[in-house]
């Protein structure tokens, strides 16, 4: 699986992706000819994922099969043209009824017109994760059937040979002890002893690192009012946190030059990775018993992850929404969350799918994620986060660079808090 990433909402779509919403069309939902049943086109951004794509086939397929009023026919998409491919939908009046979107993305396209309440029961989403489910102004939008979670993994023998405490999810290294370690790991001959992803590009940045500074004490924006990052994302907290991140980099301690994903922790060239569930399958494969799934440091106020992953709407435009929302309702079937969890090695967002899923029920092997869940803290509900992401990663990797750390984060809240007037509020 590849690391969450959101495709930044576009003023315009592009000509191939104004070809690829043509597709859709009729995707509204349609009455289907004489006594026909009424078609709902859903479409998904997971073309190129064939494990993923196999178990929409099975719910659909069954879902069509199980009644004779509605006939859902999937649409897939490559990720990288997916969210162009909404936009220009959108403009034209031709959304699918069904669509999926990455969960920091909901609110934006709430707020846009693009997707409406979803209206399903209540009973289902009460039932989810609280990150897999997306709300704005009160309402939910979207809904998952899983949730993803990020950790450290360690060697037992590498710590063991070191003298470094285990930490655990009661009582996770402190700041301190996490810096001690990584200074003992790189003595010990780990020239950069930790890596955390920073080769990567995009939503992997606010996702990886924001809930480091949210453990620090800052946040991205404003919580209680979502109109300005005045204070949170260049306050003394963020200012503290981001001059030790840098000198992370600084030290060797951490750096930029690997490759994404976690071979250089599988080949033992770095002694702790920052990393999440999707790689811990392959990891597991290379380290035996001896990897650990460790608990992100306390930086201060807690350990913290990201959360918020991919989810299923209703666009604003579905002319059967009846349909859509049995659909939906249909999918949520322990029987399918736990087959996605599986096949795709992701956190299932249901208490009952943990415990059949092979990978995350108690005493599974990925169990340690689920035990991670209750530290993972949303991207910023808010229809501005798609400029908060790029500026928060475009100031980050200045930081990371050796720019000044007080003036980079003082203009970064200058480009939020722009944005956020040029759009009134966003309605807030």
């Amino acid at each position: 699986m590849k690391r969450t990433r959101l495709a930044r909402i576009v003023a315009t779509a592009t000509a191939g992706a104004a070809a690829l919403a043509a597709c859709g069309q009729a995707g509204q939902g349609t009455e289907g000819g004489g006594d026909g049943p009424a078609e709902l086109t859903l479409w998904t951004h997971s073309a190129g994922n064939p494990a993923e794509l196999e178990v929409y086939t099975q719910i659909i397929d069954d879902f069509n099969a199980s009644q004779e009023d509605y006939r859902v026919v999937q649409e897939s998409f490559p990720q990288a043209a997916y969210n162009d491919a909404i936009v220009a939908a959108a403009a034209s009046g031709d959304l699918p009824c069904l669509l999926d979107m990455d969960g920091p993305i909901v609110p934006n396209w709430a707020w846009a017109g693009y997707i409406q309440p979803l209206g399903i029961d209540p009973a289902i989403t009460d039932a989810l994760l609280p990150t897999a489910v997306g709300e704005w102004d009160g309402e939910v939008y979207s809904a998952g059937y899983w949730d993803a979670a990020l950790s450290i993994f360690a060697r037992q023998s590498v710590l063991d040979a070191n003298g470094i405490r285990v930490p655990t999810v009661e009582e996770p290294w402190t700041q301190d002890e996490f810096d001690a370690a990584l200074t003992t790991l790189q003595g010990a001959g780990y020239a950069t002893p930790l890596d955390i992803g920073a080769e990567d590009t995009g939503e992997w940045w606010p996702y990886a690192y924001s809930p480091m500074l949210q453990s620090a004490g800052g946040d991205l924006i404003d919580r209680e009012t979502l109109q300005s990052a005045e204070g949170v994302l260049n306050g003394p907290e963020a200012v503290e946190f981001f001059t030790w991140f840098q000198s992370l980099f600084e030290r060797g301690l951490t750096g930029n030059g690997g490759q994404v994903g976690n071979e250089e922790f599988n080949n033992d060239e770095v002694a702790l990775s920052y990393t999440g569930v999707w790689n811990a399958q392959a990891s597991l494969e290379a380290v035996g018993d001896d990897l650990l799934i460790l608990p992100p440091p306390d930086l201060g106020t807690g350990p913290k992850i990201g959360g918020g992953s991919w989810q299923w709407g209703i666009s604003s435009s579905c002319g059967q929404l009846e349909g859509a929302q049995a659909y939906l309702e249909f999918s949520f079937a322990t029987e399918y969350i736990t087959q996605f969890s599986d096949n795709q090695i992701v956190i299932p967002a249901t208490e009952e799918a943990e415990a059949a899923s092979a990978n995350f029920a108690e005493g599974a092997p990925l169990r340690p994620f689920v035990d991670l869940t209750p530290f993972a803290v949303l991207r910023p509900p808010t229809p501005a986060y798609a400029v908060i992401s790029s500026t928060f990663e475009r100031a980050a990797k200045d930081i990371m660079s050796g720019a000044d750390v007080p003036s980079t984060l003082d203009q970064a809240v200058l480009d939020i808090d722009a944005d956020i007037a040029a759009n009134d509020g966003y309605g807030s």
